[in-house]
């Protein structure tokens, strides 16, 4: 019988008791290392019926000590939050103890002699990690630290911790950043400005507007397990920014839940901050922002400093921003207001996700397949007599174990064979990655496999990039119906790593095969032969749109899917289908276009343009120049109504010339330096150059209507 039966306990979730007086430990010797403690508090657990499955308590002392070794778990003040979560533990738990001899946990004030162990299960649900995560909140509070420190007894201590667990008041209160950091315990998702009262740790409220002439900056917090640094990295932030006189907003993406920032809170924030060990998810929401970055840890130690250097960035023109990476939810995709996306929104989310991971396998396949043009030549690829396929040279390499028997082409063409097979494998998984990470986003790491599945059925049934897009929807939602059964106990620890991938991959691949495989290959090879079909006054047409979208939010959901669009087709081009290669090319010269083109306009007419704008403007050049339209973000911020419809129309110029004069790319990414992979380089130089000019002019024009010469910036 597990201790929570038997013993009066914290405050639990879903009737099992997170802390007992068994799983306390005051005034004790536990070793003199971080690891002797965390396996004596690993094997309380255990004692108490806690562990089970693989390793038991041993499990969880291994699952926390590979935690630890890849970022200490001390913080100031004498604290350590040791925490795993793992398959070995059968029930969310906490094990406390007041050491007798401190011990260091990797603190930069010394060592820790009060130490919580949070085990939750792999499986855990978002309220246990509610509440363990409240529970690492309340540890930066000094009051309740020094309560620990005074406890007389175990059933004190869990006394105190059923009073930071207690449950949420029905009716919250909002709070600012002073009352957060004064004791209040945020919500998991949005912490500081955004936060409720202590108690409410659900319900969400919406900030109060800054006041005016205020600086507000907002704040990303995220470590690998999500339940303890995240959180008290988002109190300590917001404590910073109220001794700081500044607001501070944070969005917690930890285990718990993350409930994404609105919209308008983001747009009126002066500074960003990213305190993670993990990605950001949907970074894109805070292009051109001033970026301070950091591991989570940075921000427990040093939140004054994180916030001074976020002020400082402020007005720092050559400070870094954060860049428009297309990550899901860019731009636009941010939740207005903190409700509830629409099915609209999240939609738009899963897929920019998988966009978004599956670029990397364009960049890198489509770079390897150019340079492998580069040195063997465009006949590694190309159908020849006796060799059908064009993969003579390709299998060969695969075969030999050295440099002897070379090709006929010598060491060149063999290096260019190898550069091609490689490009060809990493293509390979462009479609499956798109898949997999659209459940992903779905389902988590249960969508994953299914996913991939998905894509791989896609692939080899030829339903292609659109295949890949159906089958990572089908994959997620299949994945996200089976974690929502209700299991035993017993069984949850078996439900993500296990039960979920097999039954959704099962599934999936079913219906994948059986159902939607043919008819989806019948519309991808339909729309490839349309596409071929377009000539003349057609194919302008279409560079024209891919123009306009390529420049209209700049890196943004439009961007992203003209260029997911360019960059599938590339794999599938032949010596005799290049309409492909031709659609590429429109597309990176138009994402050219718009950072190049402001980059002139700052040059051309300075005075129309801030300081930190001309100083943008050097930097657009090379942006432009290596195809990240995301250069012309900050720009683009300043002053939209004049800014993106120029670019858009240079951007169209450009585009609709590249098709017209039928120039080719086999390379996705890389711009002026991938030049060697482009048939028709001057068509293609002179596509770009009017754009620009057609763009700068606009937007010179746009900005001077209107404008008296006391409006002009002093150059």
């Amino acid at each position: 019988m597990s201790q929570s039966t038997t013993e009066t306990g914290a405050t639990s979730a879903g009737g099992e008791d997170l802390l007992v007086p068994r799983l306390v430990a005051l005034d004790a010797d536990l070793g003199a290392t971080s690891e002797d403690v965390v396996r004596r508090l690993s094997a309380l657990v255990g004692d108490a019926g806690r562990t089970a499955g693989p390793g038991g308590a041993d499990g969880l002392a291994e699952a926390a000590l590979a935690r630890e070794a890849s970022s200490p778990t001390g913080l100031p003040d004498g604290i350590a939050i040791p925490h795993a979560r793992t398959a070995s533990v059968s029930q969310a738990s906490l094990a406390f103890a007041r050491l007798s001899r401190p011990v260091d946990f990797g603190a930069p004030d010394g060592p820790a002699d009060l130490v919580f162990l949070i085990a939750a299960p792999e499986g855990a649900g978002s309220a246990h990690l509610k509440l363990l995560s409240k529970l690492a909140r309340a540890l930066v509070k000094p009051a309740f630290r020094s309560s620990l420190r005074d406890a007389r007894t175990a059933e004190d201590v869990v006394a105190l911790v059923d009073g930071v667990l207690a449950p949420a008041p029905t009716t919250p209160s909002a709070t600012t950043a002073a009352g957060a950091a004064a004791g209040a315990a945020a919500p998991a998702g949005v912490s500081g400005a955004v936060a409720a009262d202590a108690a409410a740790t659900v319900d969400q409220q919406k900030p109060a507007a800054t006041a005016t002439g205020a600086r507000r900056i907002v704040a990303v917090t995220a470590c690998p397990t999500g339940i303890a640094h995240t959180y008290m990295a988002a109190d300590s932030l917001v404590a910073a920014g109220e001794r700081a006189g500044v607001e501070v907003v944070v969005e917690t993406q930890g285990s718990s839940g993350s409930t994404p920032l609105p919209a308008d809170v983001i747009a009126g924030a002066s500074a960003v901050i990213f305190a993670v060990d993990v990605g950001v998810k949907e970074r894109g929401r805070f292009a051109g922002k001033p970026l301070v970055q950091s591991g989570v840890k940075r921000a427990i130690n040093e939140p004054d400093v994180m916030v001074a250097e976020a002020l400082r960035a402020v007005d720092d023109p050559s400070a870094q921003r954060v860049p428009g990476d297309g990550g899901a939810g860019a731009g636009a995709a941010a939740v207005a207001g903190g409700a509830k996306p629409g099915f609209g929104a999240e939609l738009r989310r899963w897929l920019l996700t998988g966009v978004s991971y599956m670029i990397p396998f364009v960049a890198a396949g489509g770079l390897l397949l150019a340079l492998g043009f580069l040195f063997g030549g465009y006949q590694i690829v190309s159908a020849a007599p006796g060799d059908p396929d064009g993969t003579a040279l390709n299998t060969l390499i695969l075969a030999q174990n050295s440099l002897t028997n070379l090709p006929d082409g010598g060491l060149a063409q063999y290096i260019g064979a190898v550069l091609s097979s490689l490009g060809q494998l990493a293509f390979g998984l462009l479609v499956p990655a798109l898949a997999g990470y659209i459940a992903y986003a779905m389902a988590d790491r249960p969508g994953i496999a299914p996913g991939f599945v998905a894509g791989l059925v896609a692939g080899a049934t030829g339903a292609g990039f659109i295949g890949g897009l159906v089958g990572g929807l089908l994959a997620g939602a299949v994945a996200l119906a089976i974690s929502k059964i209700s299991v035993p106990q017993w069984g949850r620890g078996l439900m993500p790593v296990v039960i979920i991938p097999l039954f959704a991959t099962l599934i999936t691949g079913f219906l994948m095969f059986a159902l939607l495989a043919r008819p989806l290959a019948a519309v991808t090879t339909g729309l490839a032969s349309f596409l071929n079909g377009l000539s003349g006054g057609s194919a302008v047409l279409l560079g024209i749109i891919l123009g306009l979208m390529m420049a209209f939010d700049m890196g943004g959901p439009l961007n992203k899917t003209a260029y997911a669009f360019a960059a599938a087709g590339l794999g599938a081009a032949t010596a005799t289908d290049t309409a492909p290669l031709t659609i590429m090319a429109a597309v990176m010269a138009a994402g050219m276009v718009p950072p190049l083109a402001l980059a002139l306009a700052t040059v051309v007419r300075k005075r129309l343009f801030t300081a930190p704008e001309r100083e943008n403007g050097k930097a657009a050049w090379l942006l432009g120049a290596a195809f990240i339209t995301e250069g012309a973000i900050p720009f683009a911020a300043a002053d939209p109504l004049r800014v993106i419809p120029s670019i858009m129309l240079g951007s169209a110029t450009t585009g609709a010339i590249v098709m017209a004069t039928g120039v080719q790319l086999r390379a996705p990414h890389g711009g002026i330096f991938v030049f060697f992979a482009i048939d028709g380089v001057l068509a293609f130089v002179l596509a770009i150059l009017a754009g620009m000019v057609v763009s700068a002019a606009a937007v010179i024009v746009a900005k001077s209507l209107g404008r008296s010469k006391r409006d002009l910036v002093a150059a």
